[in-house]
């Protein structure tokens, strides 16, 4: 024997614990190399892979999970508070609902991004706080609508990394240079699961509370038809001015008078 069956299982094992655990592109390159030879090779690895490939998109399908509802009386008006969990810390939500999410006029949706200085502790350095405030207003007035509320802190990149991401405005930086200089993005933030829980309510046709031209592109992208922009820009400090004229000039958000 020329020892091409036992090289075959070698090379087998090999090629599958590489596709195991690296990425799609490594074992592409690895059956390429071993194809010629060995086709069943690249017929097994490439139905394993298309297999797997499968069970994890049915996975991810499965895994927005409604978790609670319970009624919320609240100073805007009266909400039913809705939990819902994904795969992770960062997939996780609540949603405050009120009104026949299906019916016409389509519900007024704001999705907020948690703001643990400025939504709790009040702080002057952003908006959110008054913009959570004045979205919870327009909501409560309105026949249908949610306030879908996400940990995504610092605009993804978690409360200490915006706590160091303040010092460096401190000496400084604006927002988005000192985000970008402790290795994020400007803005980290994704809005396929927000998607997620608006389809499992029932909102696909939404007006968006938004000032951010990529909120809507990304959750139209994940199948959320955003019929109408409606401004959220409520009046702000004095101290938050230089931070909205950042977001305005290096984000593309849509704010009049900055």
């Amino acid at each position: 024997m020329d020892g091409r069956p036992r090289q075959f299982g070698t090379l087998f094992q090999f090629v599958t614990a590489m596709w195991s655990r690296t990425n799609p592109g490594v074992v592409s390159l690895q059956t390429s190399i071993f194809s010629p030879e060995f086709d069943l090779l690249y017929c097994s690895i490439a139905m394993t892979a298309k297999s797997r490939s499968s069970k994890r998109a049915k996975v991810k399908s499965a895994r927005l999970r409604a978790i609670a509802h319970a009624e919320l009386p609240t100073r805007y008006g009266r909400f039913t508070i809705h939990g819902f969990q994904g795969r992770g810390p960062q997939e996780e939500a609540v949603a405050l609902v009120r009104g026949n999410l299906r019916g016409k006029p389509a519900p007024l949706v704001r999705v907020h991004s948690q703001c643990l200085t400025g939504d709790v502790l009040s702080s002057l350095r952003c908006d959110c706080r008054a913009q959570l405030d004045l979205s919870l207003q327009k909501i409560g007035r309105a026949p249908s609508g949610i306030l879908l509320y996400l940990p995504q802190e610092g605009r993804g990149i978690g409360l200490m990394n915006k706590l160091r991401a303040y010092e460096l405005q401190d000496g400084g930086m604006d927002t988005v240079e000192a985000n970008e200089s402790l290795g994020f993005a400007a803005d980290a933030r994704d809005y396929d699961f927000s998607a997620k829980i608006l389809k499992q309510l029932g909102a696909t046709r939404i007006r968006l509370l938004s000032n951010n031209p990529e909120k809507v592109r990304q959750l139209e992208r994940a199948g959320i038809r955003v019929i109408e922009r409606v401004p959220c820009q409520p009046r702000v400090s004095r101290i938050s001015r230089a931070y909205m004229r950042t977001k305005k000039a290096k984000m593309g958000h849509l704010l009049e008078g900055m």
